[in-house]
């Protein structure tokens, strides 16, 4: 499993994009980055988003790839997959023909350009050659994150955006890979835990609920002003050997 990073940023200044992760070309965890991320060819590879929660740093990319469809008149569908609260939330507060068209209505083909799949927490699907199961976390809106195994029984955790949680956690089995979130550093956990993000120590302390301690854990989603910090309180912690993901780096899972 090769995890191309689009971006990873918790805000949006020059060179810090906003959250996607592609999985082996073909799946997206979340959709705030795409087109900037990716070349127009790279872009009609994709045919599936793993939507985690309908806040716009998450799903941004989304509507832009949808466009760049349509105007191309490529054969090409994608499918969203979400929580109802998250779909819905998209569907009547972005592609709702007033923000932005309806791509679930417009068509290229047989298929309209985007689709939409409700998926259920704790409930596998399949995507491909991928298991995947959502999990519900703490944020601020209705989230998930996802587990995902292909095959090889190669195992991603990604959190999403989350504060303390638990269900998640309590996956069974090895984990190669997790992708965490630390919004903030250490000194401003009271903000973390109102808006539903983590820091360095409280991540430590979710890492702590699972039965088999994964090989690699890399940080997700922090705010550039602080990512200086963040990197500095990761290091300090012996016991949890971290790091934060580089946009457009590609890592083996």
């Amino acid at each position: 499993m090769i995890l191309k990073v689009l971006g990873s940023s918790g805000a949006e200044f020059p060179g810090c994009n906003l959250p996607a992760f592609l999985i082996d070309g073909k799946v997206l965890l979340d959709g705030g980055t795409i087109g900037l991320a990716l070349a127009e060819t790279e872009q009609w590879n994709v045919r599936h988003i793993l939507v985690t929660h309908a806040h716009l740093d998450h799903i941004r990319g989304i509507p832009f790839l949808a466009d760049n469809i349509l105007v191309r008149k490529r054969r090409h569908s994608i499918t969203l997959y979400g929580l109802k609260d998250t779909l819905s939330a998209i569907r009547e507060n972005l592609l709702n023909d007033r923000i932005w068209p309806d791509f679930t209505k417009i068509k290229v083909s047989r298929d309209p350009v985007i689709k939409m799949e409700r998926i259920s927490p704790a409930r596998p699907i399949r995507i491909g050659r991928y298991t995947v199961t959502a999990h519900k976390v703490s944020h601020t809106i209705p989230a998930v994150g996802y587990i995902v195994r292909d095959d090889r029984k190669r195992v991603l955790l990604y959190t999403g955006d989350t504060g303390p949680t638990d269900s998640i956690w309590k996956t069974s089995g090895k984990l190669n890979t997790v992708i965490a979130e630390v919004s903030f550093p250490n000194r401003m956990e009271e903000l973390a835990r109102k808006t539903g993000h983590l820091t360095p120590r409280l991540l430590m302390a979710e890492l702590r609920k699972i039965r088999n301690y994964p090989e690699k854990v890399f940080v997700t989603h922090p705010k550039p002003q602080y990512v200086a910090q963040i990197r500095r309180e990761l290091a300090r912690g012996a016991d949890l050997q971290a790091e934060l993901l580089q946009e457009g780096k590609e890592y083996e899972i």
